[in-house]
């Protein structure tokens, strides 16, 4: 995706605290159709299994995502940035943050559900390795609309030639 014209920033991705809602429900309402509601939000983050992440650029939210962490997955339940701060590498380095805690061992991928009219949402989730793997009829509660499920699977990165590896690891192999 370009972005033509637009300066990407910096953002520092931490927890989501109580204090952030205001910010998350303006930016949930103005990337959403059907938005959810603060109730969603707290009904959702009060599962032991539920996490809230939010992306700050000079102490303001300009985005967040809400995922489930379940057995061998991860599942992002709710993304978005604020329309202002769009291709400017806040997705980016939201969806970095989720992939880096993907492993061979434990969790292995990252499901999530778009909108078929979500088009700059597949798009935005393609260029970042996801690939749709099946579609979900009438999916939403909302609308009769169907949604793609996308998988993103852990790839480990190829070990490269003449870089220095760990004796003990090499040895006990």
């Amino acid at each position: 995706m370009s972005t033509q014209g637009k300066q990407e920033v910096c953002v520092h991705i931490r927890w989501m605290i109580r204090r952030d809602m205001p910010e998350v429900l303006d930016i949930e309402s103005q990337s959403f159709e059907f938005p959810w509601s603060e109730e969603d939000f707290i009904r959702c983050l009060r599962q032991r299994n539920c996490i809230g992440m939010v992306a700050e650029h000079d102490e303001q939210v300009v985005g967040f995502m809400i995922y489930e962490l379940h057995k061998t997955r991860l599942h992002v339940l709710n993304f978005a940035v604020n329309s202002e701060f769009r291709r400017r590498g806040v997705g980016e380095a939201m969806i970095s943050k989720l992939i880096s805690k993907l492993s061979h061992q434990r969790r292995s991928r990252v499901l999530l559900e778009v909108r078929e009219t979500n088009l700059a949402a597949q798009l935005f989730f393609r260029s970042a390795g996801f690939r749709a793997v099946s579609v979900l009829r009438d999916f939403y509660d909302d609308t009769t609309e169907d949604a793609y499920l996308m998988q993103f699977t852990y790839q480990a990165a190829p070990v490269k030639e003449g870089m220095p590896t760990n004796r003990i690891t090499r040895l006990a192999g």
